[in-house]
């Protein structure tokens, strides 16, 4: 998803579009963890740029997508820039009982 949202609507009130905006954004993300893993891969996770244009864009977390279009409705923008693109990983292995101190 490369998408520039308006944050004004002539039909909506500033708060409802804002939870209509999110709702948008969360039900795109739970689409892409329904897709189909590759065979050699764990998890989808997020690559997110977040911006007022996409020139200005920076790098976030999904966790934070929420405060960022929060933010932007505090700083009055007329519309922001919001880019989410799914990327199949792996875990990174855990530590082996071996790798650990015993104390016994």
């Amino acid at each position: 998803m490369k998408k520039t949202i308006a944050l004004t609507d002539p039909k909506l009130k500033p708060a409802r579009l804002v939870d209509a905006i999110k709702y948008d954004i969360k039900k795109y993300l739970n689409r892409e963890r329904r897709k189909q893993l590759p065979d050699d891969k764990d998890y989808w996770t997020f690559d997110c740029r977040f911006g007022a244009t996409e020139d200005v864009a920076e790098q976030i977390f999904t966790s934070e997508i929420n405060k960022h279009i929060d933010a932007a409705v505090a700083q009055e923008l007329p519309a922001f820039y919001i880019e989410i693109l799914a990327r199949a990983c792996n875990h990174a292995p855990r530590q082996e009982a071996d790798d650990e101190v015993d104390e016994g």
